[in-house]
């Protein structure tokens, strides 16, 4: 065991009070807040820290907008911490801190910090549910809830040139483990000491929906059940907050590929963030999938973007353990039947050099 989950994300935004009222709005706990600087936590520990978009203290910009400029990564242990670096400095450069946090960029543009983290335990009491025919919880009333409160930090989601070789990268040098690819649309891979389906997915930057180059999408908040995705859904949109990036589409629903309940709210503080529950939950023993996008991404949402409402007649799921899936999409096209967006100028430079 190593990387035990995300200790801090960092967002750089440009309406510090929006943004910590959508943060309060959504669960998080403040914990510090001054002009130039937001802290909240969640109960695992993990931190969301909002500062200004042009702080000197960020990495520089390379996304439009704003989103999450810095994920850093939890280690266990200092020692597995430096077996880390080793690996991370015989590809990229490595600045390291007084405290012994180490800070780098990822070929694909994504700016990491590994740190040793004493992530706390959550403790979640689960209500038994009740199914006709089949009563397990009896004369007991279930708890009730008044507000989503945040647990975990379960993943973020990251746009990117290329999917594969971002996920190459965590894998050689991070130790991710995979866990299932949408083909053509993207890699989910999780941090080799969580059990949650992905601490992070890969999305193809290439997709019409997507931004042609390196952006932020989402990050994923990990509560309890679909009572607390609820709770949580209302009380946002009671306090004005429109769910997901088009207000057209969304809604509480499930993923296929992960089993997770979720809801997607669009944050003031660049993509959306989710509410997150019911996921599948992984160990070394689990065989990696290869999923037709449409198949794997079939939801209960009342609207689904366009690209992924083809109906898909026939099961299209294979299991991968050995990454073949990756072979067609290594020069970062999309899936049979989608036509991927034009490169974005800065892509287009970036292959003349």
């Amino acid at each position: 065991m190593a990387i035990l989950g995300i200790e801090t994300i960092i967002y750089g935004v440009s309406d510090m009070a929006e943004c910590t009222r959508f943060w309060q709005d959504f669960g998080l706990k403040l914990t510090g807040q001054a002009d130039d600087r937001v802290s909240f936590e969640v109960l695992s520990g993990s931190k969301v820290i909002l500062l200004h978009a042009d702080d000197p203290a960020l990495p520089p910009r390379n996304f439009e907008g704003d989103g999450v400029r810095l994920t850093v990564w939890g280690v266990d242990t200092q020692d597995n911490l430096e077996q880390l670096v080793k690996r991370v400095e015989r590809r990229v450069p490595v600045r390291r801190e007084a405290d012994g946090s180490a800070f780098f960029q990822a070929p694909d543009g994504q700016y990491l910090g590994l740190r040793v983290w004493a992530k706390r335990p959550v403790l979640s009491v689960a209500d038994p549910v009740n199914t006709p025919g089949n009563i397990v919880r009896l004369n007991q009333h279930r708890q009730w809830r008044m507000r989503a409160i945040p647990k975990t930090i379960n993943h973020v989601v990251f746009y990117t040139d290329n999917y594969v070789e971002s996920f190459e990268f965590y894998r050689d040098c991070l130790n991710f483990r995979y866990s299932d690819h949408s083909k053509g649309i993207g890699i989910f891979a999780r941090a080799d000491g969580t059990y949650e389906h992905h601490s992070i997915f890969w999305v193809n930057a290439r997709m019409p929906f997507a931004p042609g180059g390196h952006g932020f999408l989402h990050t994923a908040f990990g509560v309890d059940d679909i009572d607390e995705v609820m709770i949580g859904a209302n009380i946002m949109e009671k306090q004005g907050w429109q769910k997901t990036a088009d207000e057209k589409t969304g809604g509480i629903s499930r993923h296929r590929i992960s089993s997770a309940i979720y809801y997607y709210v669009k944050c003031p503080a660049g993509g959306e963030a989710e509410y997150h529950a019911d996921t599948d939950y992984l160990d070394d023993n689990w065989v990696p999938r290869a999923w037709d996008y449409r198949f794997g991404s079939l939801m209960w949402a009342n609207a689904r973007p366009a690209a992924f409402t083809e109906a898909v007649t026939s099961w299209d799921m294979t299991f991968d353990p050995d990454q073949a899936s990756f072979e067609p999409y290594r020069d970062g096209t999309g899936p049979d039947g989608m036509k991927p967006r034009p490169l974005a100028p800065r892509e287009m430079e970036a292959q003349s050099n």
